[in-house]
């Protein structure tokens, strides 16, 4: 999967909402200054998230975002297909190893494991993540190191 910077902040940003919303909307400046995102980053996200039903927008003053489903409806892999990632692990879609039109050696492995991290990533709900987080304290550094 190319799971690059836009998936990983995407699903971040998202879990921030479901740990600190609360049922009130959350500021993209709050998740900001909590994650280390740029703002005007989390603004082009949230647009795409917003346009997938993911989140909802509330304007007005304590306005920002709020989920537009249940944590539990809300899975990873729709938060990333959300953001435009698309798994590519081959790297054969593109040009990658495949050349005049023929399949490389290993296409089928490649396209099979993508295959694996799509459904995967579309099995863990956010409500897990959520859970996952509530057992240790995020707090410590470890979880700090991890966005970059």
């Amino acid at each position: 999967m190319k799971l690059t910077s836009r998936g990983r902040y995407a699903v971040t940003a998202i879990l921030d909402i479901a740990i600190h919303g609360n049922s009130l909307p959350v500021s993209l400046a709050d998740i900001s200054e909590r994650q280390a995102i740029s703002l005007s980053y989390l603004e082009q996200l949230f647009a795409q998230l917003r346009r997938e039903g993911i989140v909802q927008s509330v304007r007005g003053p304590g306005g920002g975002y709020q989920l537009g489903k249940t944590p539990e409806e809300i899975n990873v892999g729709m938060i990333i297909a959300a953001v435009n990632e698309s798994v590519d692990v081959s790297k054969c879609k593109g040009s990658g190893n495949c050349s005049n039109n023929s399949r490389c050696l290993t296409h089928s492995l490649w396209e099979r494991l993508e295959d694996q991290i799509e459904h995967f990533l579309h099995t863990i709900t956010l409500a897990e993540l959520v859970e996952e987080n509530s057992d240790h304290d995020c707090k410590a550094s470890h979880c700090h190191d991890h966005h970059h």
